[in-house]
């Protein structure tokens, strides 16, 4: 399940892990925040202590995006100008 949120600066998304009953221990919501600039993931640590975040940059993302489709190796995505 997730969900969507259009806040003043950012769209909020939310991870909500889900399971059948017993099947497997369930992870901690993570929550994306989309900037124009960044994408921010938060999630709670372990022991609940504090929000861990990740900062990616847009051409972070890219590459993300990219990479989900590749084969293993080394890239390098070159940028246009």
């Amino acid at each position: 399940m997730f969900t969507i949120e259009h806040d003043f600066d950012a769209t909020v998304i939310t991870l909500i892990d889900e399971a059948e009953a017993q099947t497997r221990p369930l992870n901690e919501d993570v929550v994306i925040l989309g900037f124009d600039d960044r994408v921010v993931l938060e999630q709670m640590s372990d022991d609940g202590e504090e929000v861990v975040r990740i900062t990616l940059s847009m051409h972070q993302l890219t590459e993300l995006r990219l990479a989900l489709n590749l084969p293993e190796g080394n890239y390098r995505i070159e940028k246009d100008g």
